[in-house]
């Protein structure tokens, strides 16, 4: 997706905190923080972000200052292409070189389970921040704090962490607990002002149905988040919130100006937040971070640039698309994992197409290409499921579209007619398959990935079917799909209307 298209909104007010006459005692002091978010790729893209540019751009902005604070709103193990070798260790290495200050989970930093979870926090040198996550007893999730003051030039700043509740349907977090981020937030923000903090600060990694409630709730002063991959500044004189897009292609600078203001007989702290967002790719790559990153991009080139096909038609997984409508290459991968299991139906899920790219006609695909746009080392299983249950899948899959929700469904072996005007749950008008309509009665076979047959992204009657193929007798989806093109050579998948959505 483009720079451009991801830059939803931006808002910024000059407005103060107080109204009346304020005499300030000396010259405000000026603290800056820098922004990422969902950022786990090493390499840069079409000129942008990379590790190599963003920690130019962090030199630049003086990032090793005291008066400097790097933040991090959350998704950095998964889903990049190596993290689907290493479980995402290169990324805590690489973020470790990184003057990196504070970090909140994503949910995709529980992709791999909450096992690796806790082993990639266990090697971070950095602060990670969450406190609506914990175990089931309630006890604290090994390597996360909920909280952290940080005091710099005389003011003392509250930072809390909240990571999105989702993530037990969108990962694999096992049996953690995800609590309300709109009953966390009032909770540690009544903590920290009570242990002096001067300026509560959330960095959270939720979507943006959550962020604005919780700017509206108001209980923090400056909220720093992530998953939606939107740049996104708001501030309404009262609490900012902030988004960086994603990859590192973006950092965003914000620049509070903090004063105490006398009141009467009491004495305020006053702050004003000023905004810049910073393209890396006005940044050279840093030479120290680029010789580390050529290591890694040589380690893969070996295994992942051979050509194993191309396509006679344009392909394109840009996030938009694949969560939001019927697209050619998934179609390619819904039929290859029907085909590879001898399945009816195939349903999986459009927020695993990761690649965010477009491929134009005649151009050769890579096993690189394939894995990329494949990352979760997900695996192909096959299901025995009633007509009424695909039904329920289906209402499931197409219940968010308006939120990009990742549980869009991309399918193969039927046909699907929705109406988004509809209530979500009633939004499925047509089903048919094979040409004849769904029995609600009978049972089908249906291939679908082995994340989704666990429950995940909301579907849940996938859990209740009974297995064919499970996942410890199932192959990987990317390997089905590499194996597709590279026994035809030449693809050309189309979207030919197997879902057809009224809006």
């Amino acid at each position: 997706m483009s720079l451009t298209r991801r830059w939803l909104l931006a808002s910024l007010i000059g407005a103060g905190l107080l109204i009346g006459p304020l005499v300030a005692k000396a010259e405000p002091f000026r603290l800056k923080i820098l922004q990422v978010n969902d950022w786990d790729r090493f390499e840069e893209s079409r000129g942008r972000g990379g590790f190599a540019r963003v920690a130019a751009l962090l030199k630049a902005e003086g990032a090793e200052r005291e008066d400097v604070l790097v933040v991090h709103a959350g998704d950095a193990i998964s889903p990049s292409l190596l993290s689907g070798f290493d479980k995402g260790a290169h990324i805590v290495d690489l973020l470790n070189k990184l003057p990196l200050d504070l970090f909140t989970p994503g949910n995709h930093e529980f992709d791999f389970g909450k096992e690796v979870a806790k082993q990639r926090f266990a090697e971070a040198r950095f602060p990670i921040l969450s406190a609506n996550i914990t175990e089931p007893d309630g006890g604290a999730f090994a390597g996360l704090a909920a909280s952290r003051i940080v005091e710099v030039g005389g003011f003392k700043l509250g930072f809390f962490g909240m990571t999105t509740p989702q993530t037990k349907e969108i990962s694999s977090p096992g049996d953690l607990v995800f609590r309300s981020p709109l009953e966390v937030a009032p909770e540690m923000a009544k903590k920290l002002r009570a242990e002096g903090a001067d300026l509560v600060v959330a960095v959270t990694h939720t979507g943006f149905e959550e962020d604005l409630a919780l700017y509206r709730q108001a209980a923090v002063d400056l909220i720093l988040t992530g998953h939606d991959h939107d740049l996104r500044i708001m501030y309404n004189g009262r609490v900012a919130m902030v988004e960086s897009a994603s990859q590192g292609e973006v950092v965003t600078a914000i620049e509070l100006a903090l004063d105490r203001a006398k009141e009467g007989d009491r004495t305020r702290v006053v702050w004003t937040p000023s905004f810049r967002t910073l393209d890396t790719a006005a940044y050279a790559p840093d030479p120290e971070m680029k010789a580390v990153t050529d290591r890694l991009e040589a380690k893969l080139a070996s295994e992942l640039d051979v050509v194993i096909g191309r396509t006679a038609t344009a392909l394109d997984s840009r996030r938009a698309i694949v969560r939001g409508e019927e697209a050619a290459i998934a179609n390619m991968i819904a039929d290859a994992m029907r085909l590879a299991v001898d399945a009816e139906i195939a349903i999986t899920n459009g927020g695993g197409i990761r690649g965010d790219k477009q491929y134009p006609a005649g151009q050769t695909l890579t096993r690189r290409d394939l894995l990329t746009e494949l990352p979760f080392g997900n695996k192909t299983v096959k299901l025995a499921l009633k007509g009424s249950d695909i039904l329920e899948a289906l209402e499931n899959g197409f219940s968010q579209v308006e939120q990009g929700a990742g549980r869009f469904p991309q399918v193969s072996g039927m046909r699907v007619t929705v109406d988004l005007t509809r209530p979500a749950g009633q939004r499925v008008l047509e089903v048919s398959v094979g040409g004849a309509p769904l029995d609600r009665d009978r049972v089908y076979t249906v291939a679908t990935n082995d994340f989704l047959a666990r429950g995940g992204d909301g579907y849940t009657v996938f859990a209740r079917a009974k297995p064919l193929i499970d996942p410890a007798a199932a192959l990987l989806m990317a390997s089905q799909v590499i194996d597709y093109v590279a026994t035809r050579e030449e693809v050309a998948p189309t979207v030919d209307g197997r879902i057809v959505i009224r809006r």
